[in-house]
């Protein structure tokens, strides 16, 4: 879509003023364009230190590794810290909770998503693709309920619960009240590393979250399917399990009958052995009373055949070990038919829930079409820009159908200056940012059509600065340790060179052919020759 722009051209006394403003569209408006009620607002702008996304990865994957290897509580609680809360025989959720102490330096959801991505991968051994879209669930599941302390209480487990607080639980959609207010929680189906069902997708995909991931302008499409094909092999993988635990009880359970059936020969020649003895202890008696030598001599001998007291108490003990052994092994099994069960269970739930979730998509596919022919006829979007506070001049740029008003798109960055834009031919030159956490006021190059942010520059801005432009070459105050120098740069954001005499944060800069004048920190004014920018002094 090719973008028609409309540029204000301010004029001075003495000259064409070269500084492009664009069109400003309501907020409200642009926000009703949206369609959604858990929009994240994230830090969009330049950042003054970048992390790779495998050192923000990293953060969660150390805590999940901890996790993994059996501790209950890993990290700092004034930085990024979990707790794994598991309590057995329960109907009730477990959880782990993934909280944000008051020193972390998150700033947009992507990288929050990052994290939780990691500690999914180290904890529970999911695979980087399934990792990151359960991170997407988990984050708008928290949002959701967002302190919906009802909900919690009642769903998860009293020792999930103890270690929670009302106004923390959950996460909230503003990057700026996560830091010490939030505790994340991720629920647990069975918990064990190396298991599609380690999290429990069922309770992460209810009814109000894939409402909400349904008011994306492509009504969550991808991620919803890539759910189901989750669940899917959450399903073929119970089933799987369930096959093996069935072979393995079959097994014992033979094995366990054999076991079963030596033991009764035991009982039976103990219950011979004692009858045995009985019958020699009455003979015993009968010879003390006859008192012949012969009679003595084959009791003698039937003694000897028979199993001492001892004997026959040793062997009654071993055959209670026995039993006792045989009946945990018993119990091992109803335990392992449980399982058997629970996994069939699950494999039934799961293949349900695809099947629903794949009809509903399926009918949400044929209004995303709908809506893309639609699209085709929309008129080429002007160029306009929606402030977002009204206490600063940071917005998004925004493409406006120039029939109703409406935003037909707009950009992700969020901290545009609208009063410090120039727009070329082939790109948008704008300062951005905010010097906040790991946010920084740079320059950067926008793309005209998507909106996008191509790069950022390397130079720390004055959020008070201007855009200025002359030829080829842009001007801009720099920002060097608090003191501010104008600063010339090139259309690809690289500096060329910076003055060498500290200028006022609210400077204007005029040019006359290859001198311009602007102030000195003390507001008197400054010739600087406009190429070099060395001080132009009296002779």
């Amino acid at each position: 879509m090719k973008a028609k722009y409309i540029l204000l051209i301010i004029l001075t006394a003495l000259f064409m003023f070269p500084s492009v403003f664009a069109i400003e569209v309501d907020k409200a408006e642009l926000e009703s364009t949206r369609n959604s009620s858990i929009l994240f607002i994230s830090y969009e702008g330049p950042h003054g230190r970048i992390e790779t996304r495998e050192d923000i990865r990293g953060i969660g994957y150390a805590l999940g590794r901890a996790i993994k290897a059996g501790a209950l509580r890993a990290g700092s609680t004034n930085r990024y810290f979990a707790i794994h809360s598991v309590t057995t025989g329960t109907t009730q959720l477990d959880a782990d909770i993934f909280g944000l102490g008051i020193d972390v330096g998150v700033d947009h959801i992507k990288n929050l998503r990052l994290i939780l991505q990691g500690y999914l991968e180290g904890a529970y051994d999911y695979s980087a693709s399934d990792a990151a879209l359960l991170a997407q669930f988990i984050t708008i599941y928290n949002a959701v309920y967002r302190g919906n302390w009802n909900y919690v209480t009642s769903r998860y487990t009293p020792k999930v619960v103890s270690e929670l607080t009302k106004e923390k639980t959950g996460l909230s959609i503003r990057f700026d009240e996560w830091p010490g207010q939030s505790l994340i929680l991720i629920p647990l189906a069975i918990g064990q590393a190396g298991s599609l069902s380690a999290i429990d997708t069922s309770q992460i995909t209810q009814k109000p979250v894939i409402e909400q991931l349904k008011k994306d302008k492509d009504l969550g499409l991808d991620a919803r399917k890539d759910m189901v094909d989750l669940k899917e092999r959450e399903a073929q993988e119970a089933k799987q399990t369930a096959q093996v635990q069935k072979e393995a009880i079959a097994q014992e359970e033979a094995r366990l009958a054999a076991e079963k059936a030596a033991l009764e020969q035991d009982k039976a020649y103990l219950a011979e052995e004692k009858t045995r003895a009985e019958q020699a202890s009455e003979k015993a008696g009968s010879v003390q009373q006859s008192g012949t030598v012969k009679a003595a001599a084959e009791s003698k001998k039937a003694d000897e055949k028979t199993l001492s007291p001892q004997e026959l108490a040793a062997k009654e003990e071993t055959i209670r070990a026995q039993e006792q052994a045989i009946a945990k092994k018993e119990q091992a099994l109803e335990a392992q038919k449980q399982e058997v069960a629970a996994a069939e269970a699950r494999a039934a739930q799961k293949e349900q829930e695809a099947k629903a979730e794949r009809a509903e998509i399926a009918k949400d596919q044929q209004q995303v079409i709908q809506r893309q022919e639609a699209a085709k006829t929309v008129p080429e979007g002007l160029l306009g820009i929606s402030l977002l506070q009204n206490t600063n001049a940071l917005g998004r740029l925004v493409l406006v159908n120039p029939t109703n008003g409406t935003a037909m798109k707009q950009s992700t960055l969020n901290t545009i200056n609208s009063r410090a834009m120039l727009i070329l031919p082939d790109k948008i030159i704008a300062i951005a940012g905010q010097a906040q956490g790991s946010g920084a006021v740079r320059l950067v190059q926008i793309d005209p059509k998507s909106l996008e942010m191509l790069k950022q520059g390397d130079v720390d801005i004055a959020s008070t600065s201007l855009l200025w432009a002359q030829g080829q070459d842009i001007f801009a105050l720099a920002n060097t340790s608090g003191k501010l120098y104008l600063a010339r740069f090139d259309q690809n954001l690289q500096l060329l060179n910076k003055s060498t005499t500290e200028i006022h944060p609210f400077a204007s800069v005029l040019f006359y052919g290859e001198t311009l004048l602007t102030q000195k920190a003390d507001g008197t004014p400054l010739l600087l020759n406009s190429k070099n920018l060395t001080e132009n002094k009296a002779q």
